[in-house]
């Protein structure tokens, strides 16, 4: 049974024709906008009005140990990362190799240094002369440990093999989202498990592993302060040593998280460039795939 649709006058066709259309008020937006906006006011008032000698700020930020610090920070920063990229990625084959022996090395690598705290991992590297007191192959050379784990070396060993069990875990995620199909076509045409890896599935996990890799490097930035405990001289570092003499310490501080925050937003530039340029391509074959799909369809 059909529905019966009953007539329209022209009256009410007149009452339509005089409606306004009137803009839905999202009043929970303006409220919680309003409320942003006086905390962050309350905020910069605080800080204007403080006991903070920004002429104090303006001096030191610019000063030969704080760019001493900085530089030691994004020294550590490079060369933490790359022995982290190194070990995630030769642990992350391992982890996925079919012998035991690898896979077991690999599993327990990952298991220990994700499992136990940064700043312990750090303690532990410096300390390291109390287990080893020396270290080197006996009857060819042999160094004193404390000699050789200085606060450099136990910031790197304990930052790079802390990175790399994280890393290890990217690499791997980005690994397993190429096509199997992809690792069976190499081994039709004859190559090798470690051609394929670095000639075809390498290149196509790239796109999945520099997102969370540049988010590494942005936290190894940031962790690098964590080695202000042992002695090792980066930005924070060198801020506690000038406020503990000047005792201007909000300003120090200050000084220090400018220098973060300048650090963090180049990098996340330099992340933003490199995902674009491992992403190249991506939307045109997935309009084509569509395009395809619909076709067969």
């Amino acid at each position: 049974m059909s529905a019966i649709i009953s007539p329209v006058s022209s009256r009410d066709l007149a009452a339509i024709a005089r409606m306004r259309i009137v803009p839905r008020r999202f009043y929970g937006r303006w409220i919680a906008a309003a409320a942003i906006l006086g905390v962050l006011a309350w905020l910069v008032l605080a800080f204007a009005e403080g006991d903070i000698a920004w002429p104090v700020v303006a001096q030191f930020f610019t000063a030969p140990a704080i760019l001493a610090g900085l530089s030691n920070t994004l020294i550590m920063t490079i060369c933490a990362m790359a022995l982290g990229i190194v070990l995630g990625v030769v642990f992350a084959i391992m982890y996925m190799s079919p012998n035991p022996v690898l896979r077991g090395v690999a599993l327990f690598y990952i298991w220990f240094f994700r499992g136990t705290p940064l700043l312990l991992q750090l303690l532990l590297w410096f300390n390291l002369a109390l287990v080893f007191p020396i270290i080197g192959i006996p009857g060819l050379f042999s160094w004193r440990t404390i000699d050789v784990i200085g606060p450099f070396m136990a910031t790197l060993l304990g930052l790079g093999m802390n990175q790399g069990a994280y890393t290890a875990e990217v690499v791997r995620g980005g690994i397993l989202s190429v096509d199997a199909g992809q690792t069976e076509a190499a081994k039709a045409v004859g190559m090798t498990r470690l051609t394929t890896l670095r000639r075809i599935v390498l290149p196509q996990a790239m796109r999945v592993i520099i997102p969370p890799v540049g988010n590494e490097v942005i936290s190894m930035v940031k962790l690098t302060s964590v080695a202000s405990v042992i002695q090792y001289a980066e930005i924070l570092r060198n801020a506690q040593t000038i406020y503990y003499a000047n005792a201007r310490v909000i300003e120090l501080l200050i000084v220090a998280a400018g220098w973060y925050l300048i650090v963090v937003t180049v990098l996340q530039i330099g992340q933003y460039f490199l995902e674009r340029h491992f992403s190249k391509g991506r939307g045109g074959r997935r309009a084509r795939r569509a395009v395809v799909q619909e076709d067969a369809a």
